[in-house]
């Protein structure tokens, strides 16, 4: 029975060891994945090494007391590329920076339950507005202007109670602007130099995606 005994302390002993490893390294792994979707010239992403179990460490990278991703902020680093799905295991989020980015932004961001800040400004992202973002029920801050975005602004988007600044200027977006939810609040400043966009929504009179 000793050997059995003993055998069993130390399997205990390891998978005690292994489980917490395991939910941070999933971070970590997302990361990594981020970072083979990105240029990074003057390798300001060094340290962001996959042998290493905790991501907390790497430079750009900002964790909580729980040793979860809480803040990516990859601004002023010259780092280009695309945004992928990855990016939605990080489910601690709360802060997501400016960086050079092209491409669409992923829908998978809508999986970000914490996130408070999303600052994707000045980047060359395309496509439309995720409606995903609708379930970021804790955004408070959106800033999405000097992109190339296209479309209509989502009306989920209006669902956003904790929503306290909004910027969407200098896009192609089209339609019309919402007015409910926070959006009442939203001045046109934050709406700027879309040359398609028609103004306030007009209930009832024209579809909110008029001149789409």
């Amino acid at each position: 029975m000793a050997p059995l005994s003993l055998f069993s302390l130390f399997l205990c002993c390891f998978l005690l060891l292994l489980s917490p490893a395991t939910s941070t390294n999933s971070e970590g792994n997302a990361l990594h994945a981020l970072r083979r979707r990105l240029s990074d010239p003057t390798n300001v992403l060094q340290s962001w090494d996959p042998t290493l179990v905790n991501p907390c460490t790497w430079f750009h990278v900002t964790c909580d007391s729980t040793n979860h991703v809480i803040r990516l902020d990859l601004g002023n680093s010259n780092v280009s590329g695309t945004l992928g799905p990855e990016l939605g295991q990080l489910q601690h989020l709360q802060e997501l920076y400016k960086n050079n980015i092209r491409g669409k932004i992923p829908n998978e961001l809508g999986n970000l339950k914490n996130l408070v800040g999303m600052d994707l400004y000045g980047n060359s992202f395309e496509g439309e507005i995720p409606k995903s973002f609708a379930r970021l029920k804790s955004l408070r801050f959106l800033r999405l202007n000097n992109n190339n975005l296209t479309g209509s602004i989502p009306r989920e988007l209006t669902a956003l109670s904790n929503l306290k600044v909004l910027d969407v200027s200098d896009n192609d977006l089209c339609g019309t602007i919402p007015v409910d939810g926070p959006f009442a609040m939203f001045s046109m400043p934050s709406y700027a130099n879309n040359k398609r966009l028609n103004g306030p929504e007009l209930k009832g009179l024209v579809p909110y995606d008029f001149g789409c």
